[in-house]
């Protein structure tokens, strides 16, 4: 069957591969003939995942069933794995907040002023030009 268009085709008899005793998956040919029936002729046996590598906006190739359930399945345990690592992370980011906020400051990490006795008390104006 031709994947381009569902038409049915067959072998032609003085085809190479027409004498093997069995018609393999994929097929490329050369010539299509008209007779009776549609004959291919100049035919090459392929496997199928070249057609997807060399053709990928005609051909691609699906997994079976089985390959596809394990896939998923994998995705959603890395999924899984990937939450719980994000809760691990947010709750060492929220041990480190919270030592940090808790921490004692002492007299010796403050930063001293030149001229300030505390250190949030701002003047507006300099006070030596009585403003």
């Amino acid at each position: 069957m031709n994947l381009r268009n569902g038409m049915p085709c067959h072998l032609h008899p003085t085809s190479a591969l027409y004498g093997m005793g069995y018609s393999p998956d994929y097929v490329v040919y050369h010539e299509l003939i008209m007779t009776a029936k549609e004959y291919m002729q100049c035919v090459t046996a392929v496997d199928g995942t070249w057609l997807a590598e060399l053709g990928p906006m005609f051909f691609s190739v699906k997994d079976s069933v089985g390959a596809r359930k394990e896939k998923r399945d994998k995705t959603e345990n890395n999924k899984v794995a990937m939450e719980e690592e994000m809760k691990e992370a947010s709750e060492k980011l929220k041990e480190r907040e919270a030592l940090k906020s808790n921490a004692i400051i002492s007299p010796r990490n403050r930063i001293a002023t030149p001229g300030r006795k505390t250190p949030s008390s701002q003047r507006r104006t300099p006070f030596r030009f009585g403003l």
